[in-house]
């Protein structure tokens, strides 16, 4: 079986790619070029590529994951189904779009400061935060190629990124404070202040300074300005570089949207206050320290309330029923889903528990089950273009979580996965088997998103709701009220 897609980059209000289609397109190029030694300065550099092979590749991408699996109505025989995503630009543009890659700092260079515009033979790797990128991308889509994998078992991929939420249809970014909160923290350092002994090792420009994700922005423990010492203070250009390397942010812009965003929700301020108005510098003389408020929200100043027993977002005791668990527990996954500060927070716990499959598989069918609805509904005449694009969408979903040795397989009830395996495996003939073959598919995907959201709120909700890591951060958020009201739930 064979299907192709071929999505062109889309673009938001404010001029720039939508997040996901430019990861999408960053990580799709990667897999497709070779990724082999180079040599440089008499070194010979491994996973390396060229300006020249990326813009090459980028002019004229196409690229085939193929997944073979087992007939469910005969065993003996192998099927294979193959999708094909196709992506071409003219020579200049994929210049432009690979020195958009840079600056996202999805790559570095390995011969020292270079751009796409220079050489074409300057020779780059991907950083830290491209490669958590790819590998994102490889365990969604199902990619299992020796050489990516070989890039990302190095040990270079050290990067936890903060998963920014995002309006889906706009690609905004939530504004709200509790998820800028849960931002802060992790930019504040969640284990304390990131301290320099002196005020010159901060603005290094090296991307290895946040390699992991996991410390916060770079400080100064003590800093004099005019006649008065601050301590643990960070500049303008220290904030930005924190948030575009340890972010999913593709534009520099909205480090300076987030930073302010930090201001206006009072974490942190500008030592100068005369002189800047509130509003966020990116400078290296632009010199800020957290707020008291940001020190609470950042965990390095004890909670006022103390942990109670029993729940920890009521602190009633856990003495209910179980039908009133389960019925707890449903509400407050729909909470999670519906709170963009909340998702943060739980995917890291999933991902931190080894099962952030189960997120990413049901946010993932909520995005084709919509595209779906909408090819379902043009001019109550699907466009065929957007039927094929929709049913080769599934295909990749269906590789990455439901195949048989996918590298994100999900644990579903096994009748509901032959049945998947049975239709994925049908070829798909003339247009109307095609339009019958997507309803069929969206049905079991249905299925199965519910089946994930189950198990999520049975398993994963009250697991996540005691982690003290976590519980603290929800309570002082007084975010109980979105997860459906103060009701405990049996340990």
């Amino acid at each position: 079986m064979h299907q192709t897609s071929s999505r062109l980059l889309r673009m938001t209000d404010d001029d720039r790619p939508f997040t996901r289609d430019f990861k999408d397109l960053f990580s799709t190029l990667m897999v497709s070029l070779p990724l082999t030694p180079h040599r440089v300065r008499f070194q010979k550099v491994e996973h390396t590529f060229t300006s020249d092979e990326a813009v090459t590749n980028l002019g004229s991408l196409k690229f085939s994951q193929s997944n073979r699996m087992p007939d469910p109505k005969d065993p003996t025989r192998i099927v294979t189904t193959t999708t094909t995503t196709t992506f071409s630009m003219a020579k200049e543009m994929a210049r432009s779009v690979c020195q958009k890659f840079l600056e996202a700092r999805f790559i570095e260079p390995v011969d020292g400061k270079s751009d796409f515009f220079s050489r074409s033979n300057a020779v780059w790797q991907l950083s830290p935060k491209g490669m958590h990128i790819l590998q994102r991308f490889c365990q969604r889509n199902g990619i299992n190629q020796r050489h990516v994998y070989e890039v990302l078992e190095s040990s270079r991929n050290t990067m936890q990124l903060v998963i920014v939420e995002r309006e889906p249809d706009s690609d905004k970014i939530h504004r709200d404070s509790a998820t800028i909160e849960v931002i802060f923290r992790r930019f504040a350092g969640i284990d304390g202040p990131n301290v320099r002994s002196h005020s010159t090792s901060t603005d290094s420009e090296s991307l290895t300074d946040y390699h992991n994700g996991l410390v916060g922005v770079k400080m100064v423990r003590e800093r004099k300005i005019g006649d008065k010492i601050y301590e643990n203070t960070f500049t303008g250009a220290a904030s930005t570089d924190w948030l575009m390397d340890c972010c999913t942010l593709v534009d520099r812009r909205e480090t300076h949207e987030l930073a302010n965003l930090f201001i206006e929700y009072g974490l942190m301020f500008h030592v100068d206050q005369l002189n800047h108005a509130g509003r966020f510098s990116a400078t290296k003389s632009s010199i800020y320290k957290l707020t008291p408020r940001g020190e609470q929200v950042a965990g390095w100043v004890v909670s006022p309330h103390p942990s109670m027993n029993g729940d920890p977002l009521s602190g009633r005791p856990t003495n209910v029923s179980a039908a009133s668990s389960r019925d707890s527990n449903t509400t407050r996954m729909q909470g999670i889903i519906a709170d963009p500060a909340l998702r943060l927070l739980f995917r890291e716990f999933l991902r931190d528990t080894l099962c952030e499959e189960n997120m990413a598989f049901y946010l993932d069918v909520k995005d084709f089950l919509k595209h779906y609805n909408n090819a379902k509904l043009t001019n109550n005449q699907p466009r065929l273009e957007m039927i094929r694009e929709t049913l080769a969408a599934a295909y990749s979903l269906y590789n990455a979580f439901l195949a048989p040795g996918s590298p994100c397989e999900l644990n579903i009830d096994h009748s509901l996965r032959t049945a998947l395996a049975g239709r994925m495996t049908r070829a798909v003939g003339d247009d109307e088997s095609m339009i019958k073959s997507l309803d069929e598919v969206a049905t079991l995907f249905d299925q199965a998103q519910t089946s994930v959201f189950k198990l999520m709120a049975s398993d994963s909700v009250p697991k996540f709701l005691r982690e003290p890591k976590y519980a603290n951060i929800i309570r002082e958020r007084n975010l109980d009220a979105a997860l459906g009201g103060p009701i405990s739930v049996r340990t």
